[in-house]
């Protein structure tokens, strides 16, 4: 039974959904803030498990504890697939806000027609300082709109509209983003292997 689990990111957005969706296990959550770890991860992997697993890992072995990572990317049809694994350098700055991100994402995009047919895709890697490793995969689909909406979440959420919804993901409380989001799907998806160890 796991008794301490390091959700292994300093995204705050990150680190409240997850440990949201997290609160029904029955282990102490820790984050690298409350072990004073500070670790860089160089994101190299070619997919997103890749680079899920890679994260994982780093700060199992630093903390001897099993760690949970994992690994987000934007997919817009009309550019390809892009930003895909370079959602956060989509801007070529690692110092870019979201704010710029998203702009430079809009900016990118305004020759195309519309609708921006996109999806979010998500894997969550446990890492176990045996040396094993467990994984899931999800991803929402939905669409990019030119103007921001929304206060809540982070990242590209604001210019995400749900279609069915006819809400963007920042205009989800995190109770509803926690449903049907990409990261809720993951990371619901790996919970039975929680139940199981």
């Amino acid at each position: 039974m796991i008794e301490r689990l390091l959700i292994a990111t300093t995204n705050k957005g990150k680190l409240e959904e997850i440990s949201a969706l997290l609160n029904t296990l029955h282990c102490e959550l820790v984050t690298p803030d409350d072990l004073h770890l500070e670790i860089e991860v160089e994101e190299n992997g070619k997919t997103y498990l890749e680079n899920a697993r890679l994260k994982a890992a780093t700060y199992c072995q630093a903390s001897q504890l099993p760690a949970l990572a994992d690994d987000t990317g934007l997919e817009v049809a009309a550019l390809g697939g892009q930003p895909g694994l370079y959602s956060a350098r989509f801007t070529g700055s690692h110092n870019a806000s979201d704010h710029e991100r998203r702009q430079f994402l809009l900016s990118k995009l305004k020759n195309y027609p519309r609708p921006w047919e996109a999806r979010f895709v998500c894997a969550v890697a446990l890492a176990l300082p045996s040396g094993k490793f467990y994984s899931y995969e999800d991803a929402c689909t939905g669409e990019i709109i030119p103007e921001e909406r929304g206060s809540q979440g982070f990242g590209y959420d604001p210019i995400f509209l749900f279609s069915q919804l006819g809400r963007t993901m920042a205009e989800l409380s995190l109770n509803e983003k926690n449903r049907i989001s990409h990261r809720a799907k993951a990371v619901l998806g790996i919970l039975p292997v929680f139940r199981n160890l």
